[in-house]
Parts: C-alpha cells; sequence; structure tokens
C-alpha cells in the first residue's frame, strides 16, 4: 500500500547573506505520520520549518503540497495550504479567553458569534482528547493549557500539516504524556505532523520516521523503529558522541549558601515564594524541578539580588573569609562587592542576560567593563575570552564581534552558559541552560557543571528534563506554587515521584522533612 504524501521539499535552499541556513534539501512527510527533525544548533532546522509556515521565503527550490507546487510567502498563505505551525514561545493574548484567540485573526467573510466559537473549540477539543474551557482566560491557565489553545488555533483554521516547535520544552512527564496521546489520535485522523524536539527519548516514542539535518543539509529520513539514539546522534554530529552523564560523588561538601525561610509577593501581591528553605553545598549540583511559573526565576533572582523578599535570610558562607553573610536586601552590585561569585543563566536569554546588538566581546565585557583603571576600556581580554568561549563550545557564529541576535537560539546559550561559567563562581545558579540545544551542546554543558562541581562550586541547576535531573544532579529540591514539596535524593528519585510532587501541595514542615531526609 504506497502512502499518499502530505508535503514534499526539494532543493530547498535559503542563505541569510553569506550564511547558508539551507542548502538543496529534500524532503517527504506523509499523510497521517508524525515526523521528528533532529539536528544540532544552527543545522537549518527552524528555518526549513518557519518555509513551510510562510516566515520564510526560500531563495531556490520547490514545496509541493497535496500534488501541486506551492507558493507560501505569509502564514495566511500556509493556512491556504491547511498548514499551521505552533511556535515554542505561545502567541496569546493573556485577557483574551481561549475562544477569543482562537478566532483572532480569521476572516471568512461572514460574522461570528462566540458562543458557535466556543461550540466549535469545545468539539475540536473532545474529538482529539484535549482538555480546554473555551472560555477561560490565557492568564489563568497553565503552559500546558496555553499550548492546548495554539494547536486548536490551527485546527481551527482547517489544518491538516500541524508544524510543533519543541513542543514539550515546559511540560510535565504526565502533560508530555497528555500531548503524545492527542497527537496519536490527530495521526489516526490523517494529520501530518512534524515535530522539531531535542529531546532524544521522545523521539524515538513518539516519531514514525526521523529526518536529521546537519549544517543546512538533509542527512538522512530513517524509520523510528529501525535506528537508536547512539546512530542518530551520529548522523547530527557527523561522529560517535559519549551520551553519558558523568556524575561523581561531593567530595568535603560544606555549606555555601543556606536559604531560610524567604517569602516574597509580586508587584499584584500575589505570594510567589512561600517560606522557601533549603541548603546547597561546595561540591554537589543542587536540581530545581518545577512546572513553569511555580516560582524558579523568583527564587534564582532573589539570591542574585534582582527580586526583593519581604521575609527570610539568604546566608553565603564567603570562601574567602570563612565567615557567613547576609545577602538579603543587597544589590547585585554590593553581592558582589562583598567577594560572593554568583554567576546567574538567566531563563529569557536576550531579554536578561544578553545585550542583541552588541557582539559576544561586548557581551563579555558587560561582566568586567567597571574594572577598568581610565575611561578607555582594555578589549583584549574579553576578546581573548570570546574566542575561546567560542572554540570550546563550538559556537557557530562568523565571529566574536557578530550580534549575538544573529546567532541561533542555542548558540546564544553557549555564549551566555560559557560567559558565566569564566567568572570563576563560588556559586553558580543555572537557569534552564540548555533549553533549546541539541543533544551534543547539551551534554557538552552537562559536562562543563560536573567541572564546577568537582571544583568546589556550588551548583544550582534549574532543568525541565526530568531525565537529565535524575542522572546529573546529588539532591533535587522539587517546587510548586512557591513552596517547596519535596526534597529528593537524585540517585534514587524517580521521574514519576518528581512529576507528582511538581503538581502536588504539602505544607512546609513535611518539606522540611523531605530536606532533613534527603541531607542524610
Amino acid at each position: 500500500m504506497n502512502k499518499e504524501v502530505a508535503i514534499e521539499l526539494r532543493r530547498i535552499t535559503k542563505t541569510f547573506g553569506n550564511v547558508v541556513a539551507n542548502k538543496d534539501v529534500d524532503l517527504t512527510v506523509y499523510k497521517g505520520e508524525i515526523l521528528a527533525i533532529l539536528g544540532e544548533n544552527g543545522s537549518g532546522k527552524t528555518t526549513l520549518m518557519n518555509m513551510i509556515a510562510g516566515i520564510y521565503y526560500p531563495d531556490e527550490g520547490h514545496i509541493i503540497v497535496g500534488g501541486e507546487e506551492a507558493v507560501i510567502k505569509s502564514p495566511k498563505d500556509a493556512f491556504r495550504y491547511k498548514i499551521g505551525m505552533i511556535h515554542q514561545h505561545f502567541k496569546l493574548v493573556d485577557v483574551f479567553t481561549a475562544s477569543e484567540n482562537v478566532i483572532l485573526g480569521v476572516n471568512d467573510g461572514s460574522k461570528y458569534r462566540l458562543s458557535d466559537v466556543n461550540e466549535r473549540v469545545a468539539a475540536i477539543a473532545e474529538k482529539y482528547g484535549f482538555i480546554i474551557n473555551p472560555k477561560k482566560k490565557i492568564h489563568e491557565m497553565s503552559v500546558s493549557e496555553k499550548q492546548t489553545v495554539e494547536i486548536i488555533k490551527v485546527l481551527y483554521r482547517g489544518a491538516d500539516i500541524l508544524i510543533l516547535d519543541e513542543p514539550t520544552a515546559v511540560l510535565t512527564p504526565q502533560e508530555t504524556e497528555k500531548l503524545f496521546a492527542v497527537l496519536r489520535k490527530m495521526k489516526e485522523d490523517g494529520k501530518s505532523i512534524i515535530i522539531i524536539t531535542h529531546k532524544m527519548h521522545e523521539v524515538l516514542s513518539i516519531s514514525d520516521r526521523v529526518a536529521v539535518l546537519r549544517k543546512g543539509e538533509h542527512i538522512a529520513t530513517v524509520n523510528t523503529a529501525e535506528t537508536s539514539e547512539a546512530e542518530l546522534t551520529e548522523m547530527m554530529v557527523g561522529k560517535k558522541i559519549s551520551l553519558n552523564i558523568n556524575r561523581p560523588e561531593p567530595k568535603n561538601p560544606c555549606e555555601r549558601l543556606v536559604v531560610s525561610n524567604i517569602s516574597s509577593v509580586d508587584s499584584e501581591g500575589v505570594q510567589v515564594l512561600d517560606d522557601i528553605s533549603f541548603t546547597a553545598f561546595s561540591g554537589e549540583i543542587l536540581g530545581i524541578a518545577g512546572i513553569a511559573g511555580s516560582g524558579q526565576r523568583e527564587l534564582l533572582e532573589s539570591i542574585a539580588g534582582l527580586y526583593p523578599i519581604t521575609s527570610g535570610e539568604i546566608m553565603y558562607n564567603n570562601p574567602a573569609s570563612g565567615e557567613m553573610e547576609n545577602l538579603r536586601n543587597k544589590t547585585p552590585m554590593q553581592i558582589r562587592d562583598l567577594g560572593v561569585r554568583l554567576s546567574f543563566v538567566p531563563e529569557d536569554r536576550l531579554g536578561m542576560g544578553l545585550v542583541g546588538n552588541m557582539g559576544i566581546t561586548d557581551n563579555i565585557m558587560l561582566r568586567s567593563y567597571t574594572k577598568g583603571k581610565s575611561m578607555f576600556l582594555d578589549r583584549i581580554p574579553p576578546k581573548n575570552l570570546a574566542k575561546e568561549i567560542i572554540k570550546s563550545l563550538e559556537v557557530s557564529t562568523p565571529d566574536e564581534e557578530t550580534p549575538v541576535r544573529r546567532l541561533s537560539g542555542g548558540n546564544v546559550q553557549k555564549v551566555l552558559v560559557g560567559r558565566e561559567i569564566a567568572s570563576a563562581p563560588s556559586v553558580l545558579m543555572a537557569a534552564y541552560p540548555v533549553r533549546g540545544l541539541d543533544i551534543n551542546s547539551s551534554y557538552m554543558i552537562y559536562n562543563l557543571l560536573t567541572q564546577q562541581k568537582e571544583n568546589g562550586v556550588a551548583v544550582i541547576f534549574v532543568g525541565e528534563d526530568l531525565d537529565v535531573l535524575t542522572e546529573l544532579c546529588d539532591r533535587i529540591l522539587v517546587i510548586n506554587g512557591g513552596k517547596i514539596t519535596g526534597i529528593l535524593d537524585g540517585r534514587t528519585a524517580k521521574k514519576e515521584e518528581i512529576g507528582l510532587l511538581m503538581t502536588k501541595h504539602v505544607s512546609s514542615a513535611e518539606a522540611k522533612e523531605d530536606e532533613s531526609n534527603a541531607e542524610k
């Protein structure tokens, strides 16, 4: 039985100046299949999908939809060919309901009633197994609910070909399984689904075939049942690499950071941190797990002096003086002047961590410009450091002066992590340091964090891949709704157990008992 082709790409090429994003790519997607797209950062995955979705237009080549050549110059054109893309960063209006977001921008020439839209949204949800309230406002929704709205948006417009960019990046294991169940129902309904993801175990679990890109070229498309994680990784990178995370036992651990009963409220008076207490030891990696928006960002920012707390203490054991210093209510500059070397890799790379219009050298100088002894800055040391980061972390960039906004998301992340580690911290806080990174780059970062641990640094790692948390971390702190719901031993913790704690509410007394047990 011959499979029916949904969309075919023939010799697609796309360049940006001197940079070749895609070169002579041939790709076929069949009706009723799930195709995973794999590749290192900068390999052209998202660019290729953006051409199908109408965000970019190819310089050369042809896109064939339903047996006929398609001209897709805008997302509106893509919808005309029944193609819809669900982006990693949601494009929703917070104050609107699910249905209002779904109907936004639909112009079919007829008037509509919101009650009719509600009914149709509910019908789509029931058909594929989504759980969604059409009348619920976006700002009241969980991350998985928002993603559901984005998927229903393209289904409402009649999409038969769906492209999902990193769909499980911020989902719990339970939410991921629910999403996969929905995708399988769509596949049974004849939909063609293309997934961009870096999570290899998910690729093997959900896809029928896997297309591998390397340096903008299509290397191969293989049947998922006939391949392995090692084989796919070798195709992506072009050489064999080790996919083992080394977790040495902590050596001579001592209390480096003691957080006691800290609480905080946001500008609207909502409690974002509620009586948080834990200890981070030198020479260990303390993982933090939680559903997005559970307080992870605020917790790390409060330690870094970027977020005010209303009560509690943050005590730092200064290795230089051997004295405990209270970091509460101190500015980041005051914290640094105390000799506290906190390095912070924020969740928002370009919004908070780096300046997009500046090159790698200038972004590195943001860490050291106040150390100059005159009005003229010495650019040689940061330039050399920039070159070292580019080489050691394999950053794909024309040179060290290229504005970081022109780099792929993964390469931006490498620059940020490299700069923070280069500052030789005693406490390294990393929020989602491998988000959007390919598997090779991710393992590179894991090894860097382990090296910092072996150097006696207290590493606090906020991650979203529970498999990695259980392989990398010595202890795992789970947070939900601004409260600690448990602290587990990383060597014995099961990801299902962590997933349950991510959605569980417990008392502070129970959490403290868990921390005591984990430390024993």
